[in-house]
């Protein structure tokens, strides 16, 4: 594995959160979304990041505001996609945006201390990287069928390549689960993003496991 080489920008991404989940309230099923990010988090998640493209703003609110409560004190940071006003109004930790969202220089403007996170599809999309990014969602590796609007899969040898062109921090997503997940970090990734390898596993807790046993030594499961 090729293990995120500190470059020219300061980033507020730790190695402990190189294992992040992405919410899927669908995929979750009857359980719930806290109830999957609870037992996630004891098997070694340490990010959380809130997907919601159903849920009206109010109702989107209240779920980031539970999420936020259930956090507290275990050191997991939560984040939002997309949305800088949610992330406001329940104090998220951090907003991660696409490449045709918010901008990144405006989420710094209101949320200077957060984590930010971007997608990013392409090595020509990092000739025109923002200044002030932690990580970087490397989107999609695999094909997958939770985001209908994904681009094309980099697949490994563009994940690679996206890992010889920039020293930020790589966190993969897309089809990651425990049959890769060695060969993606191997690729480059410095993290791994996943939504149904938990959001749809029956047991989430030892899923997450799983995922967070082929990370480097010394992340240790909450």
């Amino acid at each position: 594995m090729s293990a995120f080489r500190p470059g020219r920008r300061a980033t507020r991404w730790q190695p402990s959160q190189a294992l992040c989940l992405v919410t899927d309230a669908a995929l979750c099923g009857p359980r719930g979304v806290l109830a999957v990010v609870d037992a996630a988090v004891r098997g070694g998640v340490g990010m959380v990041q809130l997907r919601e493209k159903s849920l009206d703003s109010r109702d989107f609110l209240e779920r980031a505001r539970a999420l936020k409560s259930l956090l507290a004190g275990t050191g997991v940071p939560l984040l939002i996609n997309d949305r800088l006003d949610i992330a406001l109004l329940c104090g998220a930790d951090g907003v991660h945006v696409g490449q045709r969202d918010v901008s990144v220089d405006d989420v710094r403007r209101w949320l200077p201390g957060a984590i930010v996170g971007l997608s990013i599809e392409s090595v020509a999309q990092l000739a025109v990287l923002p200044d002030d990014v932690d990580y970087l969602g490397a989107s999609p590796v695999f094909a997958t069928s939770t985001k209908a609007d994904a681009a094309p899969a980099l697949g490994l040898h563009g994940l690679a390549a996206l890992r010889a062109a920039t020293d930020l921090p790589l966190v993969a997503i897309g089809g990651i689960q425990a049959g890769n997940a060695a060969e993606v970090l191997r690729h480059g990734a410095d993290g791994l993003a996943v939504v149904s390898a938990i959001c749809a596993a029956d047991d989430p807790q030892a899923a997450a496991a799983r995922l967070h046993a082929f990370l480097p030594a010394g992340r240790e499961p909450r």
